[in-house]
């Protein structure tokens, strides 16, 4: 419930809409209603009062057992275990670890390797690293220098020796080849396709002849008599014979499948749909009606029982309290507050300045016993040994300190 007040209001909006959408109750609603939950609030209220019970126990020793345990072993794993292996490892084994595994490796590195590292280096690597660059570097200088000159005079060779070649294979070899091709192979071929021509038109007409037209000629009776052996008495066939045949079996099986039809219509569904809607239905609804009312029954049953167990244990917090908390705080506030107070002031307090008194006194006698012992030594110092010289002294500063 809302601290404005305004949860009752709205969970009674909530309930008048639900009931609302479920829509007119029944008869048979009502009729179960009322057994089913005074059925369901009998069989829940020992529970939920064992449910209380059982909360409120657990809420004190939560109070009063788990909690100072909880307290206790957090400060005895942090007193006992957790503080002395925390100092352990600080002042002990860490200084013992770093001494034994770290400080040698730190101490090798940093006195050994690295010096003889930077030695190596400044006075041994460096200066061969600079020779070897510098021989190396000379040496690719001259072996560039010695592949340019190399190389330049070689392409002085090559342009000559190819300029050469070049001049010789125009001469020895392009020259004549064109004279051929101009002079002989030109007039010998342009003569060779003129006969050919001529040649292929006469085998082409003699072709036409010998071979075309007798070809057609057969193609045109081989139609003929295919069309009049094969497609004639194919379209006729289907035409006079398959289509009727055809157009009888489609009657039949159409006639058959409504045969069927009707047949699972009046056998399977009608019956069906008789049984779904004048058996289950009412049934379904019944059983509904029934778990719905006993959800319902069961939640008002547990709500009632916690009103009930909650006047229950406020008659027995209420009886516990008139029987044992009232009269230990009246005996508390009106017999053990103002013994306790007399108690301090006429007993406690006069005894304790009695006892600070008597340790005063006591303190004074001591002190003037030890006067008197020192006073009686110094007489008898004095007369066995004489008085002792007085030396001068300076006197101290202002502020009553020696500089």
């Amino acid at each position: 419930m809302s601290k404005d007040g305004t949860g009752g209001a709205d969970s009674a909006v909530r309930k008048s809409s639900a009931v609302g959408d479920r829509g007119p109750e029944g008869c048979l609603v009502v009729a179960v209603r009322m057994p089913v939950r005074v059925v369901t609030l009998v069989l829940v209220l020992p529970f939920r009062l064992l449910w209380d019970a059982l909360v409120a126990c657990g809420r004190v020793l939560r109070r009063t057992v788990w909690r100072p345990f909880a307290r206790g072993a957090q400060w005895c794993w942090y007193t006992l275990i957790a503080g002395p292996a925390g100092w352990l490892w600080r002042r002990v084994l860490a200084p013992v670890l770093y001494g034994v595994l770290v400080w040698p490796w730190v101490a090798l590195w940093g006195y050994v390797l690295a010096p003889a590292g930077r030695a190596a280096w400044r006075y041994v690597l460096a200066p061969t690293g600079r020779g070897v660059w510098w021989l190396l570097s000379g040496t690719g200088r001259g072996l560039w220098w010695l592949a340019r000159t190399v190389g330049h005079g070689l392409a002085v060779g090559a342009h000559g020796t190819g300029a050469g070649l070049a001049w010789l294979g125009r001469v020895l070899v392009a020259t004549p080849l064109i004279w051929l091709y101009a002079r002989l192979l030109t007039p010998v071929g342009h003569g060779l396709g003129t006969v050919l021509t001529a040649l292929g038109h006469g085998l082409a007409w003699l072709g036409r002849c010998l071979v075309v037209v007798p070809a057609m000629a057969l193609w045109t009776g081989f139609t003929w008599l295919l069309r009049m052996l094969l497609v004639v008495p194919a379209v006729a066939l289907y035409r006079h014979v398959l289509t009727p045949l055809g157009h009888g079996i489609v009657a039949a099986v159409h006639g058959a499948g409504r045969l069927l039809g009707w047949l699972v219509w009046y056998a399977v569904v009608v019956p069906a749909v008789a049984v779904y809607r004048w058996v289950l239905t009412p049934v379904g609804r019944a059983v509904a009606v029934v778990v719905r009312e006993t959800v319902e029954g069961l939640g008002h049953a547990w709500r009632a029982a916690g009103y009930v167990s909650r006047a229950v244990f406020r008659f027995a917090g209420r009886v516990l309290r008139w029987l044992f908390v009232d009269p230990a705080v009246w005996v508390w506030r009106h017999v053990a507050a103002p013994v306790g107070r007399a108690v301090r002031e006429h007993v406690w307090r006069p005894s304790a300045r009695a006892v600070r008194a008597a340790g005063r006194a006591a303190r004074e006698v001591l002190a003037a016993a030890r006067a008197s012992v020192r006073e009686t030594r110094a007489e008898l110092r004095r007369a066995l040994f004489g008085a002792p010289r007085v030396e001068e002294r300076e006197a101290l500063p202002r502020e009553g300190r020696v500089p």
